[in-house]
């Protein structure tokens, strides 16, 4: 951020403060690490009471039609644990959050994984068994994520996305025509099966960096991208994170904790449905993670990449029908060989 940006967004938070008293006069502004939007965030310290967050977005917003806002309020019907939305201001692009503090379910692992950390784990499974059951007793199409859904067309994209920023742009290569082909005949087959499952409500993008813990709990966060998708996408998620080490032992009692909640198929009918949904959604967070270390010069995802590589390997390794695909991805990336 540069220092005319920075200088920018205090007025613009001074302004909100003013006409929005959230909190005291004596207080201070400290920024916050952002995601891998363009929003941008504060965190606002009062000299008495709790802090409160701010989300800047770059230009003025329409409250009312706020995708987050309208995902807030169904996702809090269910109910699920979201931060409160505590004030707006659509002219100055603000939004004023409950503050959950720093630690997201990714920190509080540190480098131990999910072992003994089990609790959250069953916790983050509960929060998608009821996201998918009371998200259809809920459904409405006046609802904006029972209108969008991971089809064909989206999760071709993803995958090509994969392509252009992390295969192309990240790694340099040069990819035949044949292999673009190839290629294309690979995500058609993985998305149209994808596309054809039954679709349930998803988070979207739900990993430990989208649970907060706070106060001893679990809080959902980042869910404005909810829409309708395969059962499997947010465990996929969850269980195949980019952040986090889930070893094999951890990884099929999570699911079988999963199954126990939701019901559906066999666990072996359920395991390959997951790691099909598995290479797709990690080949999509590889191509997040070259356009933000290349297009964005962003480097702070490479070092989730040889985890996301390690997941999409053995995921491609199980499954006689991805040794196509595996050859055309190992003849550029070497860690698939």
């Amino acid at each position: 951020m540069t220092d005319e940006q920075a200088a920018a967004d205090r007025r613009r938070i001074d302004q909100f403060l003013s006409q929005a008293p959230l909190v005291t006069r004596d207080h201070h502004v400290v920024a916050l690490t952002g995601d891998a939007s363009t929003r941008r965030y504060f965190r606002v310290i009062p000299a008495s009471g709790p802090p409160i967050v701010l989300a800047l977005h770059d230009g003025p917003i329409e409250y009312a039609a706020l995708p987050f806002v309208e995902v807030s309020d169904l996702l809090r019907r269910m109910p699920l644990p979201v931060p409160v939305i505590l004030g707006h201001s659509d002219a100055l692009g603000i939004l004023a959050l409950q503050d959950l503090g720093d630690v997201t379910l990714q920190a509080h692992l540190g480098a131990g994984g999910v072992e003994g950390h089990t609790g959250f784990y069953h916790a983050a499974i509960e929060f998608i068994v009821r996201l998918q059951r009371r998200g259809g007793e809920l459904a409405s199409p006046a609802c904006t994520p029972y209108r969008l859904a991971f089809d064909v067309e989206k999760l071709t994209w993803e995958l090509d996305f994969f392509v252009i920023h992390f295969v192309e742009g990240y790694r340099r290569a040069v990819l035949s025509p044949a292999e673009r082909t190839a290629l294309a005949g690979e995500w058609n087959a993985i998305a149209a099966e994808l596309a054809a499952e039954p679709r349930v409500l998803c988070h979207r993008d739900y990993h430990s960096r989208n649970l907060m813990v706070h106060e001893g709990g679990l809080f959902i966060i980042d869910f404005q991208d909810a829409r309708m998708g395969p059962n499997t996408y947010d465990l996929a998620s969850l269980l195949r994170d980019s952040y986090v080490d889930i070893g094999d032992a951890a990884l099929e009692g999570l699911m079988a904790h999963y199954l126990s909640l939701a019901g559906g198929p066999e666990a072996d009918e359920f395991r390959r449905r997951f790691d099909l949904m598995a290479v797709q959604r990690n080949l999509k967070a590889l191509g997040t993670f070259g356009n933000q270390a290349g297009a964005r010069g962003n480097p702070a995802y490479i070092q989730y990449m040889p985890r996301t590589l390690a997941y999409v390997r053995a995921s491609l390794a199980g499954y006689p029908r991805f040794a196509r695909l595996r050859e055309l991805l190992a003849a550029h990336i070497p860690e698939f060989a």
